[in-house]
């Protein structure tokens, strides 16, 4: 097996470049063979592509056991990957890193875990669906509530119950925010703007009468 030589101070320290795959035999370099922290070289016993191999071969013994479809393999040119969950060919550089798969890519491409999170945040903060956000939105006319301008984008609720309101504009949402969802102080705001609010009055030193 081949070595490579690193020289720290007067020490001469010896890393293996490349392994053995216990089934192929094959020697190949250690990023063909995927992590694995129980073993001593930190590393699995077959590449990737064996392992990949027989996953593939195991996956179609226990569907074909079960009298379950069995999914066709798909030509992938090199540098590419099948996302099983949108069913397009996407390059390497679509998916994110994942040390311990077969072939180190994740299972779904960047685009499909990022829809799949917004799914869940919405799910787990709102309790509402993609297609319940998307019937409240159109209740609203397609435009924030507020403003009944902008596209509505964020979902707005009450932070003592948590009851959904309506979807905001960003700016709107923002404003709501900005003041503290109060809405005495919302509509102390709207006299200011309107220029009917009232000023408070000093009645003693460090002391103000707020109107009625």
């Amino acid at each position: 097996m081949p070595f490579e030589l690193k020289v720290t101070g007067e020490i001469v320290v010896g890393e293996p470049s490349a392994k053995e795959c216990g089934k192929c035999g094959r020697e190949l370099p250690l990023d063909a063979f995927a992590r694995d922290r129980n073993r001593r070289d930190g590393l699995q016993a077959y590449c990737r592509q064996c392992v990949a191999e027989y996953s593939a071969a195991h996956y179609r013994r226990r569907r074909e056991a079960m009298g379950k479809a069995v999914r066709e393999a798909v030509d992938v040119p090199a540098g590419h990957k099948l996302c099983r969950t949108c069913g397009e060919i996407r390059p390497h550089s679509d998916w994110h890193r994942n040390s311990t798969a077969s072939d180190g890519l994740a299972t779904r491409c960047k685009a499909c875990r990022a829809v799949q999170g917004r799914q869940g945040h919405l799910k787990r903060q709102y309790g509402l669906t993609e297609t319940e956000r998307d019937e409240l939105v159109a209740s609203q006319g397609g435009v924030c509530c507020i403003c009944l301008a902008a596209v509505p984008a964020h979902v707005d609720h009450c932070h003592e119950t948590g009851r959904v309101r309506g979807v905001l504009c960003f700016s709107c949402n923002a404003a709501l925010g900005q003041l503290k969802d109060q809405p005495e102080v919302i509509r102390r705001a709207a006299a200011y703007v309107e220029g009917n609010a009232w000023k408070p009055t000093l009645v003693a030193p460090g002391v103000y009468q707020l109107p009625s």
